[in-house]
């Protein structure tokens, strides 16, 4: 008896995990995003510097503001500090578990993309979705409103990222804690 083998190919569509399994490329080094989201990071003592290529790619990605990503991982987890399970969102009340924290971002970029939930939503009912506490919104806003306007600056001036050749200081402030 013949055994007859079927190999069937798979189409290779990007997913959350297969794209979080390597660092971004689509950034470009001279992006003002990067120096001001290093810069927001360095001066919040945040180790997720070296995933801010990732921040970006996934917000231009998903069509999200740049700032949103990074504003939410400070505000749910200190920039990561408190995270369990990679989960710097504070995703699913803090249940969800990722490989990776890559993969983190790129997951929650995708479900506020594409789900349900969040499809076609603008900022503000996007964070009402996110959480309904008024004072939440308030604040992811306010440090948002700290890595500067929504839209990508036009110029890569140090000076327009608030930094300084001398220094590399950023000229941002820290958001008053709600109480």
């Amino acid at each position: 008896m013949r055994q007859l083998v079927i190999c069937a190919g798979l189409l290779a569509i990007p997913t959350a995990s297969n794209l979080a399994q390597q660092p971004s490329q689509s950034v470009h080094k001279d992006d003002p995003r990067l120096f001001r989201l290093q810069a927001f990071f360095l001066e919040a003592h945040c180790a997720l510097q070296y995933l801010v290529p990732d921040f970006l790619e996934a917000a231009d990605r998903h069509g999200l503001d740049w700032r949103l990503l990074p504003s939410i991982s400070l505000v749910e987890t200190g920039c990561g500090r408190t995270a369990i399970g990679n989960n710097i969102f504070g995703w699913d009340s803090g249940r969800k578990r990722f490989a990776s924290v890559r993969e983190a971002i790129h997951s929650v970029a995708s479900r506020l993309d594409n789900s349900k939930l969040y499809r076609g939503k603008g900022l503000g009912q996007i964070l009402a979705t996110y959480n309904p506490k008024p004072q939440y919104a308030r604040l992811v806003r306010s440090v948002m409103n700290q890595l500067g306007p929504s839209g990508q600056p036009k110029t890569p001036l140090l000076a327009e990222a608030g930094l300084s050749r001398a220094t590399s200081s950023p000229d941002i402030t820290h958001p008053e804690p709600i109480q």
